[in-house]
């Protein structure tokens, strides 16, 4: 797309025969096309199913009969297919587990026999090097048989993801070759697995760039689920600032020494709440000295802090030291939930969440929202941009939107209200989908919406309501006027 930067999933696939470990046949064996028929939400007509789409994938036999893959090849599924290299037969799987918020889901098969004649792939225990080699396995576009090509690790990071456009994990850069379309497969090296093929560059700005997810965050994914549910990444929700000028540091009673960095907010509905404030610095975490520009060592590599964060599980604890004013303390934080409020992140699995009232459509904000009507109402942009740094959702925990209009004599001359956000209705604060839904329910002669910004309110008469409601579906093909289930966690 030109000069524009833009993340793609896909899958890269490379060259090197397996030196140790499992042999090149093994893994051949082992290796699983997978197509997939998905159906999005439809945000602009929520009552209505969005299109459905057809994709292909890859993935890669574990330990205990199942398929490992990426989240983005399966979200939204359908129906999913599997084929295997020299066997014409398609297998039936459905997914198992999914982790959005890291990409990687696990599926299992219907009829046992696909597991006859494969070897779960085994996984390595450590980070390749940089410049070290490896290969990736897939099926790109251009066929559909196996793919194998070549390619050296060229960076260890800590990145967005592309799945959701919030989470940021580890990431192993390649300079392998890549091509949309083939996500999931495995990256080798010395016929153990190093990572998942899941991401890259498309456009002129970066050439032979590509990403797989590390060990790490696989083994932590694996590990999540072995209790029957996936409960997400752990997160300390703070802000942190490095500490590289002499005169703040000495400002705050710390030496010269490079380590340490300040805390600046501490999330109101996160896990440090309560247990870190504002103006902390911190020194260590789980023993790991912190440097005043936020990295850390772990396996001889130096990472971004949030890593050690990044391999902990709900229930598990992290041990901070930090100096507060000007004395050492040590203090310990436990994990207790993932992050609650995800608006800023894609959403998958669940479908458009919606009330539909007197022709009026209401909407909780999201990014799936702002994509869907492409948003540039300021007030919306400011809302979404700043919901967790101005720490709205301690009022807000939803955003509800008047989306849409669907003309009728009841709703005549509102247009002017469209993408507001509702306040109070009948008096009542509106926090939720569920309290607007709530607030429409209860009797009432008539429905007095206030909306933020707007000094006049929307009334409906209840009479005109109920008299147009079925007018209403029926014109505009409404077969339920709400949907409130909760978005997949």
């Amino acid at each position: 797309m030109g000069h524009y930067l833009k993340f793609i999933a896909l899958l890269f696939v490379l060259n090197i025969p397996a030196a140790f470990g499992i042999s090149t046949a093994e893994i051949r064996k082992s290796l699983v096309r997978i197509s997939t028929t998905s159906q999005n939400p439809n945000y602009r007509v929520p009552w209505m199913p969005g299109k459905t789409s057809q994709g292909t994938g890859a993935g890669f036999v574990i330990e205990g009969k199942r398929i490992l893959t990426n989240a983005h090849v399966v979200s939204n599924a359908r129906f999913l297919s599997l084929e295997r290299e020299d066997d014409p037969k398609r297998y039936i799987a459905r997914v198992q587990f999914i982790a959005h918020d890291c990409d990687l889901a696990v599926l299992t098969v219907e009829d046992p026999d696909f597991f006859k004649g494969t070897k779960p792939l085994p996984f390595s225990n450590k980070i390749p090097q940089i410049e070290s080699s490896v290969s990736v396995y897939g099926y790109p576009i251009g066929g559909k048989r196996l793919s194998v090509t070549t390619g050296v690790v060229s960076r260890i990071d800590f990145q967005t993801y592309s799945h959701t456009l919030l989470d940021a994990h580890l990431v192993i850069q390649t300079n392998a070759a890549i091509n949309p379309g083939n996500s999931g497969g495995p990256v080798l090296q010395d016929g153990k697995v190093v990572g998942v093929a899941f991401q890259g560059y498309s456009g002129d700005v970066a050439q032979n760039t590509g990403y797989m997810i590390p060990v790490p965050v696989i083994n932590r994914f694996l590990t999540d689920i072995k209790d029957g549910r996936y409960d997400r990444y752990m997160d300390l929700s703070i802000t942190t600032f490095p500490l590289l000028n002499p005169a703040h540091r000495r400002a705050l009673g710390l030496p010269n020494d490079n380590v340490g960095v300040l805390v600046g907010a501490v999330a109101s509905e996160g896990a440090c709440d309560g247990v870190l404030e504002v103006g902390d610095v911190i020194l260590k975490i789980d023993g790991h000295t912190v440097g005043c520009d936020g990295f850390v060592e772990i396996d001889g590599l130096r990472i971004e802090m949030p890593e050690v964060v990044e391999r902990k599980l709900k229930g598990d604890t992290v041990v901070l030291d930090i100096v507060r004013n000007k004395q050492h303390k040590q203090v310990t934080v436990k994990f207790e939930r993932a992050w609650p409020y995800g608006i800023q992140a894609n959403q998958y699995e669940t479908p458009a969440r919606y009330v539909l009232f007197g022709g009026l459509l209401f909407q909780p904000l999201n990014r799936d929202f702002m994509d869907a009507y492409q948003v540039d109402d300021l007030r919306l942009r400011y809302l979404f941009n700043n919901y967790v740094s101005d720490e709205i959702y301690r009022e807000r925990p939803e955003i509800i939107v008047l989306s849409a209009i669907l003309p009728d004599p009841i709703n005549t001359y509102l247009n002017d209200f469209r993408f507001s956000v509702v306040d109070e209705v009948n008096g009542k604060k509106i926090r939720t989908l569920n309290d607007l839904a709530d607030a429409f329910a209860e009797p009432a002669e008539d429905y007095i919406i206030k909306v933020m910004g707007e000094g006049r309110p929307i009334v409906l008469a209840r009479n005109a309501v109920e008299s147009a409601r079925e007018r209403i579906k029926r014109r505009y093909s409404v077969f339920a006027e709400q949907n409130l289930e909760l978005p997949a966690q």
